[in-house]
């Protein structure tokens, strides 16, 4: 099952931070096996082969985050 897994980095929209080994913690449009591209978060190594633990938002969720970003006095 392993072996099925496959992902595609669709647009990459930015980097977040960037810490030891070069790992970035980046924003991405990613499609997961064969489902439709969701908005990512993770942290990915120089190459895009390993990732780290991350989250994956809709568009309506990405949006809804934006607000309550902009909301925020930070």
């Amino acid at each position: 099952m392993a072996d099925d897994f496959h992902y595609e980095i669709v647009e990459e929209h930015g980097v977040l931070s960037e810490g030891k080994g070069g790992w970035k913690m980046e924003l991405n449009l990613v499609t997961w096996g064969d489902r439709a591209a969701k908005y990512d978060i993770r942290s990915w190594s120089p190459d895009h082969e390993k990732m780290g633990k991350g989250i994956t938002l809709t568009k309506e969720e990405l949006s809804a985050l934006k607000k309550i970003l902009n909301e925020m006095s930070i």
